[in-house]
Order: C-alpha cells, then structure tokens, then sequence
C-alpha cells in the first residue's frame, strides 16, 4: 500500500492562479491574526514554513496540502483567544467539581476528594515525570502518525486528519455550550470566576521542577481559554490515533504503544489537575462522535463526500 511519486510529478510547476491563492492566504491570515489576537512570531513560522514546503516540490506541495487541514485546526484554535466562551455562556465551576466528587468521589482521611485532590495529595515523582511525558506527546503522536499515513497511505491520511478536525470542532462547540473550569481553578481560586485567568501548568510544574526547564510553562502561557476543560480533547487525540491504527491493521507493537499512550494521557489529564474524570470520559465521547460521524459521511454520496475524495487525489 506505500505509495510512491512518478517521474511527471517530479517536474510539476506551481500554476500561477495556485501561487496567488497561496499568498492570499498567507496575507490575509496574517492580518485577520494582528486584528484579533495580535502579531505574534509563531505566525511568521507558520505562513513562512507553509509556503516553502508548498513552493519546494511537488511532494511536499502535496504534503502540505493534506497538513492545511491540522493548519485550520490550529488557526481556528488560536482565534479563540479573540472569543472567550464566557462571553456567550456562563462558566461551570462549581456543579461540575460537585458532580465529579459525587461519581468519582474517593475517601481519604475520613473526607470524600475528587481524583485530582487525591493526586495533588499523593503525588510522586515517578507519576510527576511519566505523566509529563505523556502529555507532551498529545500533539506530536498525532502529528507524526498523520505525516506516517501521508508516505504509507493517503487515503488513511486524509481520513485520519479530516476525522481529527471533525473531533476538535465538535469539541470546540461543546467548549461554548458549556463553559467549565478545569479541578487546577478551583484549587487556586475556588468557585469565583474571575474573567481572563492566565494558564496555569498546575500538576505539570513538578515536571517542570525536576528537569529545571519550563515546557509546559511555555505551552500553557500560550492557553486560548482555561475555561475549556470539558471535553477533554487531550483525551481524544490519541484515541483518534488508536482507531486509526486498528483500522489499517498496523504492527502489533504500534497498537500496543498507542493503547499505552491512550491510557497515559487518561490519567495524566487527571493527576496534573488539567481534567476532571467527566472531562476526560466527555473526550472519549467525543472523539467517538467525530469518528462515527466521519465514517457515516464519507459512505453517503453528498457534497462533502464529494470533496473529501476530491481532497485525497489532490494529495495523491
């Protein structure tokens, strides 16, 4: 099933009306980005390293092409900054960390805790560094296993990154439906809200501490909204990568490691006090939707469809 490019391909030119397209783009996101969160450098590297892969040959304009759909992900991601979801609904702080204590309560020391104060009160150093590492990799496993499928299957890849996009918007549209806290929050501010909190590394500091860097102090400085917690789409991601893997029937040793890093995330959303136990089981639900949904699309004859299969001989 690995593909491979012909000798035709290789001589391939970018047509001119494909090339203003492309600097049209490029222009008008970045200024649509100064005008609703503000210049910032990482721009500069997504439209500078967008354009070269697009213009450098013809592989990796196909690349690229099939890599726009992760590109309009974090766009759209980025711009929430400009759209706090408190602004439409009202935040839930405290009916939600009720309600974790009630399903998932634990007993500790004659008081009833919620998993992430029993962590935050049982923390240990092995637990600190392992769920560090399986949290860095919530963005990169995807991102790998995505440009794996583009050289061994395209079809699989653009399936793959469609049903990824799919996942984030319906996540996305839950984050402005219902507007929730994450356990950290509480644990620092209790059941106030206060508009525009900052990010916060909350658990992940101790990873942070040991190493003597600051990761994921950096990551969650850049946080679009830190009232996004339910679902959890760190919870979904690798789950997307785990379906995909089973479907196209890869080595046993990869379907091992991602069940791993599946179940590693799980709990490192919790243990780091990033994610409630609902936050986390809303990921699974919601990565399951989007992966129902897109297999029920792409049997139908519609438009969508249509496009979709456009889009695989595009990056063919």
């Amino acid at each position: 099933m690995a593909l491979t490019t012909t000798a035709t391909e290789g001589k391939a030119k970018v047509k001119r009306k494909n090339a203003l397209v492309v600097a049209a783009l490029s222009v008008g996101y970045l200024l649509l980005s100064y005008l609703l969160v503000g210049f910032k450098s990482d721009q500069l590297v997504l439209v500078g390293l967008a354009n070269a892969l697009y213009f450098a040959t013809p592989i990796t304009r196909k690349f690229i092409t099939g890599f726009s759909i992760f590109i309009v992900f974090w766009v759209l991601y980025d711009y929430m900054k400009a759209f706090p979801n408190y602004w439409f609904n009202a935040v839930h702080i405290k009916d939600l960390y009720n309600a974790e204590k009630a399903v998932f309560g634990i007993r500790d020391g004659g008081a009833i805790l919620t998993p992430n104060e029993f962590w935050q009160l049982h923390s240990h150093t092995f637990l600190d560094v392992l769920s560090g590492i399986f949290y860095l990799s919530w963005i990169p496993v995807p991102l790998a296993f995505a440009g794996f499928l583009f050289f061994w299957n395209r079809q699989q890849f653009v399936y793959f990154s469609l049903t990824f996009l799919l996942v984030n918007l319906l996540g996305f549209v839950v984050y402005y439906l219902y507007p929730a806290a994450p356990p950290w929050y509480v644990q620092l501010h209790g059941f106030d809200f206060i508009a525009e909190t900052p990010g916060n590394t909350a658990g992940l500091v101790r990873f942070d501490e040991f190493f003597g860097i600051k990761v994921f102090y950096s990551l969650y400085a850049k946080g679009s909204n830190v009232f996004a917690a339910m679902p959890s789409l760190h919870s979904a991601y690798p789950l997307i990568v785990l379906y995909y893997a089973l479907k196209n029937r890869l080595e046993v040793v990869a379907k091992v490691l991602f069940t791993i890093i599946t179940g590693g995330i799980w709990f490192a959303a919790v243990y780091t006090s990033h994610h409630y136990v609902l936050d986390v089981l809303a990921g699974i639900v919601c990565a399951t939707t989007g992966i129902l949904l897109f297999n029920g699309l792409i049997k139908k004859d519609t438009a969508l469809s249509r496009a979709v299969k456009r889009l695989v001989v595009a990056v063919k």
